[in-house]
């Protein structure tokens, strides 16, 4: 393992451990502060079609997101994983209540879930292990969302949701890290002021 790789590891490491100590109680507050943190930004008002996650074990909840998005006649998509093919495509979902497949990591998405054209996206809710300021992530290290973003029909633009506690001082990049356009928290909302160019392909 590189440097560079083991710095991600150790910063994976910590941050897997700080949510495991955060509790559902002080997770769940955290989740709806940001959410109506992202709800209040224009990105989100202006947004017809939005893509949200939804979350696995000591993750942030994206979901407070989606039940405002319903309420706007917005539409809201899901990823829906190919472990196989290692890519994702967006689904729609319509209701929380509707029934859902879950995958092995514990990923839930809509069964029977219809896709939904990339193109159409105009705001993308990204999680992710931990963000810096200047809009770099840090994800769990399959690369899905780094090659959707870098999908030459996404135009959308891309929000990491997270917690207060995984803002860092520096995440380590590679060349394929897509960075984000502004980074949302329970206390606060990061626009990133410079972006590093998209890669296509």
């Amino acid at each position: 393992m590189n440097n560079q790789a083991s710095q991600k590891q150790t910063i994976r490491n910590q941050i897997r451990q700080t949510m495991r100590d955060l509790g559902n109680e002080t997770l769940h507050a955290a989740s709806k502060a940001a959410a109506k943190n992202l709800t209040a930004s224009n990105h989100f008002l202006r947004a017809s079609t939005i893509m949200i996650f939804l979350p696995i074990k000591f993750e942030i909840d994206a979901r407070p997101i989606a039940l405002r998005a319903w309420q706007s006649a917005k539409v809201v998509t899901v990823p829906l994983v190919s472990y196989e093919q290692k890519h994702m495509i967006p689904v729609e979902v319509r209701s929380f209540d509707e029934p859902m497949d879950e995958d092995r990591y514990g990923v839930q998405t809509p069964a029977n879930a219809t896709p939904h054209p990339i193109d159409e996206i105009d705001l993308i809710v990204v999680p992710g292990l931990a963000f810096d300021t200047a809009g770099n992530r840090l994800g769990r290290g399959g690369g899905f969302y780094d090659r959707f973003l870098a999908h030459p029909d996404f135009r959308g633009k891309i929000c990491g949701f997270a917690t207060e506690q995984q803002i860092v001082e520096n995440v380590p990049t590679d060349h394929h890290d897509v960075s984000m356009d502004l980074i949302v928290t329970d206390k606060r909302t990061i626009q990133v002021k410079k972006r590093s160019p998209r890669k296509t392909g």
